[in-house]
């Protein structure tokens, strides 16, 4: 049997989501070329229901590569924070920082297409199986098999940026014991660009403006998202009102899907010439949506440490320390929100409601928080 030829190739990117891409694209700018390798199809993308958040410091970056989708976005001019049952709210409005939105609302897919539509035909293998990674010496060597054909590549640094982590002695799980309901639903009256995060003893309620819809985050103990997910769509409605109240009104939800809450990180970003990028290095609870715009982040640091300081072992420690602050301030962030206001203790209620009168009432402080969700670590200190 004839052994797969060996290709040798610079950066070899495993995963060709809007995290990879970003990578490759960022990279190629530079002048320094990679190669994505992709399990699906390039049309995969296509049938993906999700919305994302994008802060307005995401937008930034993507505008860089000539990859923002201007046409899909929707903007978030205003967020409103409060807690069900109880006093207190914060108004976050984009005018206090001179942008013309907080953040955008897009479609996954339509992020996808227009970062697929900035590569180079030869950019990426699509219909890929990794069969094999082995570390050597300087190198890393990777067996695919791509339609039926072996091949083997090897490469002086592999990105991981695609999956999640995995359950190894690297990564530490902390589980939140709920789900994550998403759905599309009409507001009436309209949204007004307006996005709201409701805490609720059950978990935070998202509504994310989409459209002329509300991409809604649902998030409930597993139990009672079993529930949701089976009511009929007047059920579900109702269900939603009485989380959110009155302020609006809900009709015509469209499908609804579901997925498990954690908090998973990998402890080492970097490992010989591997290095983990966007979801494979985190996932965070979807709470003020942190999770994507910490992926970008990371995909455009690495490419600027790695153009800057080329692809040796300095470089990626370099790297790996330069994102632990954004990594461990996001997690730390969206962690301690879920846990303090996942519940519904009296005193800690009556702390929650004093907290976001004070960030109302104090624009430094409420400054500190919105430059950061918009910005991460970049708008340190």
């Amino acid at each position: 049997m004839t052994e797969p030829v060996v290709t040798d190739i610079d950066i070899l990117i495993i995963g060709a989501g809007p995290v990879g891409m970003t990578l490759h694209l960022a990279l190629a700018a530079g002048g320094q070329p990679s190669l994505l390798l992709d399990r699906n199809s390039p049309n995969s993308a296509q049938d993906d229901p999700r919305a994302l958040a994008l802060a307005h410091g995401a937008r930034q970056l993507l505008e860089q590569i000539n990859a923002w989708p201007a046409r899909a976005a929707t903007p978030i001019e205003t967020i409103h924070v409060s807690q069900k049952d109880g006093f207190g709210r914060t108004l976050i409005n984009r005018t206090d920082y001179a942008l013309p939105a907080l953040g955008y609302v897009v479609r996954y897919r339509d992020l996808a297409a227009a970062l697929a539509g900035q590569l180079a035909p030869t950019a990426r293998l699509d219909g890929v199986e990794v069969l094999a990674i082995e570390p050597g010496d300087g190198h890393v060597t990777v067996s695919i098999r791509q339609a039926g054909s072996l091949r083997t590549l090897r490469t002086k640094l592999l990105v991981h940026a695609e999956g999640t982590p995995g359950d190894d002695p690297a990564v530490t799980v902390s589980d939140y014991d709920q789900h994550a309901v998403i759905a599309e639903i009409t507001p009436q009256p309209g949204h007004n660009h307006c996005a709201w995060e409701r805490f609720t003893p059950d978990g935070p309620l998202a509504l994310l403006p989409l459209g002329n819809e509300y991409s809604v985050v649902f998030t409930l103990p597993p139990a009672k998202a079993d529930a949701v997910m089976a009511m009929d769509d007047s059920a579900f409605t109702a269900a939603l009102q009485k989380q959110f109240g009155q302020r609006l009104r809900f009709a015509q939800p469209g499908p609804r899907s579901r997925f498990p809450l954690a908090l998973r990180l990998r402890d080492t970003l970097v490992e010989g010439h591997e290095v983990w990028i966007g979801n494979t290095a985190q996932t965070l609870h979807p709470v003020s949506g942190q999770g994507f715009n910490l992926g970008i982040r990371d995909a455009w640091q690495l490419a600027e440490t790695l153009l800057n300081n080329g692809l040796d072992q300095a470089s990626l420690a370099a790297y790996a320390a330069s994102r632990r602050l954004d990594r461990r301030g996001s997690a730390l962030f969206t962690d301690r929100i879920v846990r303090a206001f996942s519940n519904d203790c009296g005193p800690l209620k009556l702390a929650r409601g004093l907290g976001l009168l004070a960030l109302d009432l104090c624009p430094p402080a409420r400054h500190f928080v919105a430059k950061r969700m918009i910005w991460g670590a970049r708008a340190w200190p």
